[in-house]
């Protein structure tokens, strides 16, 4: 009884030790991102680049999202199967849908809400931009701007979760690939085994 006790509390800690560690990647990741597109943003003053790099991130927040969602719904067996294979991109597909509680929590969470908050301020950003043209409107220019992302990200990520739940396993085998690729090309592991 006393070993069972002491096996809950291990993981309690390693659970809490996984949260403290993902509130600081997610900390760092958001100062980096936010730190350089604002550092682009302010060094072009373009609307055109502002826009591209605010579609860029709302297409990222949807695409990690989709993959969040996939992994969740995903079955190990196919990938294990293809592994055994040696199927360039199933190897890293399995440890995908393996880990899929931190997976989901990274893609979902840490990239969406890294994603949502960089987007929000490109788009207040956008906003300024456009009422140098417009200045008796800037208010009414941010409001729009602002409910014009946020629905575009809400609808993206809703057809994003019907595509991952219905086709979960092509969702994590591309993902799969595109991790293998990278991790060949940067020589830098991406996702570990346990």
């Amino acid at each position: 009884m006393g070993k069972n006790k002491n096996n809950n509390s291990r993981g309690e800690n390693n659970y809490f030790g996984r949260v403290i560690k993902i509130a600081f990647l997610t900390f760092g990741l958001a100062l980096i991102f936010t730190i350089l597109s604002e550092y682009f943003i302010a060094r072009t003053q373009s609307i055109i680049f502002a826009t591209f790099f605010l579609v860029i991130i709302i297409i990222l927040n949807i695409a990690f999202d989709i993959v969040g969602t996939a992994v969740a719904a995903a079955e190990e067996a196919p990938f294990h199967a293809m592994a055994s294979k040696k199927i360039r991109g199933a190897k890293e597909s399995y440890l995908l849908v393996r880990n899929a509680d931190k997976v989901a929590n990274f893609c979902n969470d840490v990239i969406g809400d890294i994603a949502g908050t960089i987007s929000g301020a490109l788009g207040i950003s956008l906003a300024l931009q456009i009422g140098r043209y417009f200045p008796g409107y800037l208010a009414l220019i941010n409001i729009l701007i602002t409910s014009f992302i946020a629905a575009v990200i809400v609808a993206g990520k809703a057809l994003g979760k019907k595509i991952a739940i219905e086709k979960a396993e092509k969702v994590i085998a591309l993902a799969g690939i595109t991790i293998y690729h990278l991790e060949k090309n940067i020589k830098v592991k991406i996702i570990k085994d346990g």
